[in-house]
């Protein structure tokens, strides 16, 4: 049961980061990326790449998740001024390109043979996933100071209206640029922690299904909260991975049944979950005005205004 629990609690703290990096990307700012599963796999291979070569593994992790962020900074740069629908198609098509690389260019990734014996930074089951759990809660803290910073409310607002936001002199083109790049930084460091995890990764491993369950998280989770990703891909992981164990209780099934009733009650659980929580699990963090202050405004623009209007009248009698 143990080993189980580590692989589960490994899952859910890697899909997590994940899930923090596309929420920068489309639930802060508005971007959709259906190209994470692409981005996710470039950082997964610099990584073992690197590794392989001799580098620390530090190293190579640090190395490639700046690698992933530069690489999703040009993906953004170019279709940036697409459209939502645009933008996804041109994502999707990029990570579909970057598969056909690590596909055929075998001299560079081995192929469909995978690279083994990927060496991790850490020792053991339980202290790579303390490293996880520790870098989870570290993107959580970063992206939590981001959503409360100016930069942000100016995402909100380029994500709401970027029209406006432009009019207001706000710089739309870098401040999408910006959060792209940090998004992607994330999502490429949740690839590198799957790379230390399975200690061997191939093309198999990297399809737009992870797109789909990062997706998922961000839509259960709630649009924009960071808390919201943490509980959403808790749940999401649990309903996943418990429906495994259907054929211990309903054994006059088939396999192929089994899988297809699995999918229901996946699907099932999701749209249940999005009809009692449209909004998700976590509304957004909005910077709001108390009850209070705006009593107190209120109070101050009617005394000011009588104020004025003293001042006016004396002003006038002694004229």
């Amino acid at each position: 049961m143990a080993p189980y629990f580590l692989s589960l609690m490994m899952l859910i703290a890697i899909a997590g980061i994940a899930a923090l990096g596309l929420n920068a990307q489309w639930g802060l700012t508005g971007l959709v990326n259906f190209g994470l599963f692409g981005f996710y796999m470039l950082a997964a291979y610099v990584c073992a790449q690197l590794t392989k070569m001799g580098l620390n593994p530090w190293l190579a992790m640090v190395c490639a998740v700046v690698v992933t962020a530069l690489a999703s900074a040009c993906v953004s740069l170019i279709s940036i001024r697409l459209s939502d629908d645009y933008l996804a198609i041109v994502t999707l098509g990029a990570a579909e390109c970057l598969k056909l690389v690590v596909v055929h260019e075998e001299w560079l990734t081995r192929g469909s043979l995978g690279i083994s014996n990927i060496a991790r930074p850490v020792a053991g089951d339980a202290s790579l996933l303390l490293l996880t759990l520790a870098l989870l809660a570290g993107v959580f803290v970063l992206f939590e100071l981001v959503a409360r910073a100016p930069l942000g409310r100016a995402a909100r607002a380029i994500r709401d209206d970027p029209l406006v936001a432009a009019t207001l002199g706000k710089n739309v083109l870098a401040l999408r640029l910006r959060l792209f790049a940090l998004g992607g930084g994330a999502i490429g460091l949740a690839g590198c922690l799957h790379a230390f995890y399975y200690q061997y990764i191939d093309p198999t491993q990297f399809g737009p299904i992870l797109t789909a369950y990062a997706f998922m998280n961000v839509i259960i989770g709630g649009r924009g909260s960071n808390r919201g990703m943490l509980l959403s891909t808790f749940t999401v992981v649990l309903l996943l991975e418990g429906t495994r164990f259907l054929n211990d209780y309903v054994t006059w099934l088939s396999s192929s049944q089994l899988a297809a009733l699995r999918l229901m009650l996946v699907g099932l659980g999701l749209i249940l979950a999005l009809i009692f929580k449209p909004e998700g699990f976590v509304r957004e963090y909005r910077l709001e005005v108390g009850r209070g202050s705006q009593s107190n405004q209120a109070a101050n623009g009617v005394g000011g205004g009588r104020r004025r209007r003293s001042a006016a009248s004396a002003g006038e009698r002694s004229v």
